[in-house]
């Protein structure tokens, strides 16, 4: 198997802990000789575009009889349905050897072949995460009008196993959406206009491109910056950009030499993020501990505050010197109390209980960010 670099040789980097494997390089070869190659355990997410076996009949033309360039390239297809399940097991399989037991997975495809790929992951052994619907704001029409027009694809988001302590970054998909919570469908554009890369002719570079956008996404959601991203079917290198761009280490597989050499000089005119700070995603999980009686240390609400609870602010409780609340019916710590006054099990008092600033109520926990900033 060939290898050639993605990027010069002395921005080549050796990954920690995979026995100098080199990073942020193109191997030009069979994908799943790639990841076999590969040492066990050492990729942190895979991102998979395979062929989707389209099993197209004949050419397909506009109204106007102009021809839809459409993917019919060798390799997207295959004799018989079994063939092509048995090259999805067997790409699947090198996959499950290079990642790490608490990586993920992530594959794209359409409805040619995701239902295959999803069924032969289950019987490897991967755990189903999510199915993601890409919803397509500007699809390819149905030009014969006899199907409704394909306007989505679908990912599936796995990981190694049902026990895997797998990458989420919630927080930063909230904030990502208007700090509302990701939902399962994604709705934004397929790659055209000046990000499509074209050839010296002004064709389409790559059949398949998918939009930055889409990368962007799913690198911020499942992987830390300096982790080790793989895609076995690089194509025209949009997982790579992205990777090196957010600063994550990336090993590029692609079997066609002229697809290698298109991702190659996209690579070369990619510029990461100049300061690592700026790509860091801490989650809550990890954020230091702020006990509640801190922000009584501090200063930042003093005994005798008043705190509202509920959404009409319907209970009240006021603050005690040691960070307990007090109320006509309970006391304890804000979670016991606002368990005891709803009645229920257990309570988030971070987000149960409100202060008053300025006439309006605010949750205690952005006391509890501000503090965190301060002590960070």
């Amino acid at each position: 198997m060939g290898v050639t670099s993605g990027s010069r040789p002395g921005n080549i980097r050796r990954a920690s802990g995979t026995g100098g494997l080199e990073t942020d390089v193109i191997r030009v070869g069979d994908s799943i000789e790639g990841m076999r190659a590969l040492p066990a355990g050492s990729v942190d997410m895979i991102f998979a575009d395979p062929p989707y076996n389209l099993q197209l009949d004949g050419e397909l033309h506009r109204p106007n009889n102009t021809r839809v360039d459409g993917v019919d390239d060798e390799w997207d297809q295959f004799e018989s349905l079994q063939a092509y399940d048995r090259f999805t097991r067997d790409w699947l399989a090198a996959a499950r050897h290079c990642l790490k037991d608490d990586g993920t997975l992530w594959v794209i495809g359409s409805y040619h072949n995701i239902f295959r790929v999803g069924a032969s992951l289950q019987d490897l052994g991967f755990w189903i995460l999510n199915d993601v619907v890409w919803r397509k704001s500007n699809p390819m029409p149905n030009f014969r009008g006899r199907r409704f027009t394909n306007a989505h694809e679908t990912l599936i988001w796995a990981a190694k196993s049902k026990d895997s302590r797998y990458t989420f970054n919630y927080q930063s998909m909230k904030a990502l959406n208007d700090d509302l919570q990701m939902r399962s469908d994604w709705y934004m554009p397929i790659c055209a206009g000046s990000e499509r890369l074209k050839d010296k002719d002004g064709r389409k570079a790559h059949p398949t491109q998918k939009p930055e956008a889409l990368l962007h996404r799913i690198v911020v959601a499942s992987t830390r910056p300096d982790d080790l991203i793989v895609d076995p079917f690089l194509g025209s290198g949009t997982t790579a950009a992205v990777a090196k761009r957010l600063r994550r280490r990336w090993i590029g597989l692609e079997a066609d030499a002229e697809y290698a050499e298109i991702a190659r000089e996209r690579l070369a005119r990619v510029r990461a993020v100049d300061d690592p700070t700026l790509v860091q995603l801490e989650s809550r999980r990890e954020a230091p501990r702020i006990p509640f009686g801190r922000l009584v240390e501090r200063g930042f609400l003093a005994p005798g505050t008043v705190l509202y609870g509920g959404p009409k602010g319907q209970w009240t409780a006021r603050v005690r010197a040691d960070g307990t609340l007090v109320s006509a019916e309970a006391k304890g710590s804000i979670h016991q109390v606002g368990a005891q006054l709803q009645g229920a099990p257990s309570c988030n008092g971070w987000q149960f209980w409100q202060i008053d600033v300025e006439g309006n109520r605010v949750p205690i926990d952005v006391l509890r960010q501000k503090l965190r900033a301060e002590t960070n």
